[in-house]
């Protein structure tokens, strides 16, 4: 079980390591390249914004409570306070419904199983860090992942809410090495930097699946870090189908993608830590993770074991080692009993989503170059039609993270 070390803060598990948390120095912080940056004020909520969500919720929902009434709460809570708090059910239907809006999410079918965790009352960074812990865990289930949000406490005119400055909850250290290169995930080298800076020390030896630890701000905006416990970490071993020596190559990847840098926005309240996973999709981890140039770059690799003739791109050598990289992937997801949507049945169900949103008088926006798959787009539904633009006003919202 994770338990809090008394005095400390610390993050400590029993299948886990401690990380004492580290406040960034006062001469400067690792993240901003200065002095530690002041936190964001917040500003009073917009009633506007508070009426439209509300009158959203009624139409789709039948609370106790008459709409009339409930403005008259929420707007004298507004003019008094500045903010207002929002009930469990309308925090779990703004969540889900800021879910049915990510036009980027091919997986959106499901956003009413979406499962909330209200966790509003936590601001300190040590309890932020085993919340997100423990969601990890309850998300997991030993691999039947759950799509699931927890929310913490809100921006408000005392101040900003805790911040988790990670990308996502897992993700895997990227080592800068002498000769240039980096050992781990490229894409995390300056963050796994920021990390040493403020403490963190480097796995010995040096891996390539190496989990960075959780970098959480609290309302003062200081970073502090968390190791994630061994056992809150599900990953899988990739092996292939077909060739056993693709095991030699000893690949891994975690089971739950879970982003946590993007705010929520509800109502006009905004939620600055809300780290929300669903499941992956094949094409992410075998085609992005793992494939891209700047990631882990491994078509090389692959296509020389499979003895392809890398001289040029018209033999199509990447394309043959990209399926087979992918093949992989959902082969040992499947194996192992975790949860992994496929790139043609996924687009599918999307279709399916998009004609319920249109028979429910709703608009699906979709941006259509993160809808298509990167692998065999044009063999799947979503890529012979148009969708309807994106939204970036749309609310409720997860926002990008520089806002």
């Amino acid at each position: 079980m994770t338990a809090l070390v008394e005095g400390t803060g610390a993050l400590s598990g029993s299948m886990g390591t401690v990380v004492r948390p580290r406040s960034a120095p006062e001469t400067g912080c690792p993240v901003t390249g200065g002095r530690p940056a002041a936190p964001p004020v917040p500003q009073p909520v917009d009633p506007d914004e508070a009426r439209t969500f509300l009158e959203q919720f009624y139409a789709e929902t039948s609370p106790m409570v008459p709409l009339d009434r409930r403005l008259r709460q929420v707007f004298h809570e507004i003019a008094t306070t500045g903010t207002y708090r929002h009930t469990p059910e309308e925090l779990t239907f703004g969540a889900r419904v800021a879910w049915r809006n990510s036009a980027r999410c091919i997986g959106r079918l499901y956003w009413n199983g979406l499962r909330v965790r209200d966790r509003r009352h936590v601001t300190e960074p040590a309890q932020v860090a085993a919340e997100c812990v423990e969601h990890l865990r309850e998300a997991t289930r030993g691999g039947r992942i759950r799509s699931t949000i927890t929310v913490f406490a809100p921006d408000g005119p005392e101040g900003p809410g805790p911040r988790i400055l990670n990308e996502q909850l897992i993700r895997y250290a990227g080592h800068r090495t002498p000769d240039g290169g980096v050992r781990g995930d490229p894409r995390y080298a300056e963050f796994t930097d920021q990390v040493v800076a403020i403490g963190w020390q480097r796995p010995e030896p040096l891996g390539r699946f190496d989990v960075l630890p959780l970098m959480i701000a609290g309302t003062d905006g200081r970073p502090r870090l968390f190791d994630l416990p061994r056992d809150a970490v599900h990953e899988v071993g990739l092996q292939h189908p077909e060739f056993a020596w693709f095991a030699d190559l000893r690949l891994r990847w975690h089971a739950v993608p879970a982003i946590s840098n993007m705010p929520l926005v509800v109502g006009g309240v905004q939620y600055g830590a809300a780290p929300f996973n669903g499941w992956y999709l094949n094409t992410e981890i075998g085609a992005r993770n793992l494939a891209d140039t700047d990631r882990y770059d491994l078509l090389p690799v692959i296509a020389e074991r499979l003895g392809l003739d890398t001289s040029s791109v018209r033999t199509l050598w990447r394309d043959r080692a990209l399926i087979e990289l992918v093949r992989a992937v959902q082969y040992s997801f499947d194996e192992a009993g975790v949860t992994m949507a496929d790139h043609h049945t996924e687009s599918e169900r999307f279709l399916t989503h998009v004609a319920k949103e249109e028979s429910a008088g709703r608009s699906c926006p979709a941006d259509w170059s993160w809808i298509v798959p990167p692998v065999s787009g044009a063999l799947t539904a979503v890529y012979h039609r148009y969708y309807d633009a994106p939204d970036p006003d749309a609310r409720p919202a997860f926002l990008p993270p520089a806002s």
